[in-house]
């Protein structure tokens, strides 16, 4: 009991400091050098800790990213009666989910701080006839519709208003609907979900509900991205059958009931490798960046090659999942010019909605004008004007269209985090580039999604002050 307070307590620590608006100060100009390894997802960690409400065993995740958006949902699981327990020295993360779930004293300043509190309706429909959720948040990317999910779990029995109760979602369940038994076969009837966005988080959370669906469940224009395939993976262990991994149909034969105990290790974040690559491209280093996840990498680099970068990748290995590609990717210095297309983001194995703003600092780095479109989100395009601060040359176009034009010389600069993860970061990459001294405050959105960011750049030589 004493370990498990003081577990909480230090990161109720670590949290009120984040959240005091700690900043970074960036003296930057400087080559980096040496290797560096891509740590567990992000998005696949937020995804499994959903998803280990569905067992009534034991789950052990190994290696999971210490990041803010994994704390929120660890606090959200705590509050309601989960019970997690870091262990193996703060290496891996241990949870056993109660019969009952205390939904009432759900720790709502943090469900309210992240998107990923939409991935509890999957589970919790299988356990509640009724059931409220705050409304979601996370990044400030504009607004982000959550139809679809609500179309798809309507299939089974699924409904929601989210006018009864202010500032909440609240769902009731139709049992009949949802637990369809066919008398003729003597069998649960066969579900088909057709998905009106390839959405990753929808896909997730249609794939949570029919693990706990003893029938059939077919889904038609799934994500096959990587916090999805990382999902099926850690269904499969927990004895539920799926066909199709990695592709946009997948059929589903889930369990009525699972309680096994086991263990899993997520998969190496793409996002982060991307990020890696981009801090070798723009501060003209040469890094390696070990543990790639290649199968999800493959369109990006095809895109820096056709702008010059040269990049040697190794044989390819797997991960400790044992199921995800992964190559050691090392960056050469290279002379870029602009791609003759526009980048734009495609559904997988499309370029990763993600990793598009990486591609605006590089874009700045490189001889010309390039074209970045972000389609998906409203208005996060308009992100990219803050480079305009550290001296790059942007013109936008509208919410989703800007125009980026290289060569840039970085100039230092003060300047505030833009309030979502990835722009956050393509601040910083460009003032690592900046010489001289910079000072990125409020840097909480980097911390949501990246465990030790400033410290492991630190180890390749970069010069940031965390206050």
């Amino acid at each position: 009991m004493v370990k498990k307070l003081s577990e909480v307590l230090e990161r109720q620590i670590l949290s009120v400091a984040d959240e005091a608006a700690q900043s970074y100060v960036i003296r930057g100009g400087k080559e980096l050098h040496g290797e560096i390894t891509v740590n567990t997802s992000k998005n696949a960690a937020v995804g499994l800790l959903c998803a280990t409400l569905l067992n009534a065993g034991r789950t052990t995740l190994r290696g999971i990213a210490k990041i803010e958006e994994v704390y929120r949902i660890i606090e959200v699981l705590e509050s309601i009666g989960v019970r997690t327990t870091w262990i193996n020295k703060g290496r891996d993360l241990e949870i056993i989910s109660p019969d009952e779930l205390r939904l009432e004293k759900m720790d709502l300043v943090a469900a309210r701080r992240t998107r990923s509190i939409l991935m509890l309706m999957g589970p919790l429909l299988h356990k509640y006839e009724t059931f409220e959720l705050p409304y979601a948040g996370g990044c400030s990317l504009g607004s982000r519709t959550i139809t679809p999910h609500l179309k798809a779990l309507s299939e089974f029995g699924l409904n929601v208003d989210a006018k009864k109760r202010s500032g909440f979602y609240q769902a009731t369940v139709d049992v009949r609907k949802r637990d369809e038994w066919d008398p003729e076969k003597q069998e649960y009837k066969e579900k088909k979900i057709v998905l009106i966005e390839r959405g990753d988080t929808v896909t997730e959370n249609v794939l949570m509900a029919a693990a706990k669906y003893p029938g059939v469940t077919r889904i038609v224009g799934a994500s096959s991205n990587y916090m999805v395939q990382d999902l099926c993976f850690f269904l499969e262990k927990l004895g539920v059958e799926i066909e199709g991994v990695g592709t946009t149909n997948l059929s589903v034969r889930g369990k009525e009931k699972i309680e096994e105990e086991i263990e899993y290790y997520p998969s190496e974040d793409p996002i982060e490798a991307m990020s890696l690559i981009a801090a070798g491209i723009v501060t003209k280093s040469e890094i390696t960046v070990r543990r790639a996840p290649i199968e999800f990498l493959e369109i990006e680099l095809e895109v820096l090659k056709s702008m010059g970068a040269e990049i040697e990748r190794s044989e390819e290995y797997l991960s400790r999942n044992e199921r995800t590609r992964l190559v050691d990717l090392t960056v050469h210095k290279a002379r870029l010019h602009a791609p003759e297309d526009k980048i734009h983001p495609m559904p997988f194995p499309g370029l990763n909605i993600d990793n598009l703003p990486f591609f605006s600092v590089i874009a700045a780095t490189a001889k010309g004008r390039t074209l970045i479109h972000d389609g998906v989100f409203e208005n996060r395009a308009i992100y990219t004007t803050e480079l305009a601060t550290l001296n790059a040359k942007v013109e936008l176009l509208d919410a989703h269209r800007v125009y980026v034009e290289g060569e840039t010389n970085f100039r230092p600069a003060e300047m505030m985090a833009p309030p979502a993860l990835r722009p956050a970061v393509v601040v910083l990459l460009a003032m690592l580039a900046a010489p001289g001294k910079s000072i990125l405050r409020n840097v909480y959105m980097i911390k949501r999604g990246y465990q030790d960011f400033a410290e492991r750049l630190r180890e390749l030589g970069a010069d940031i002050e965390v206050l």
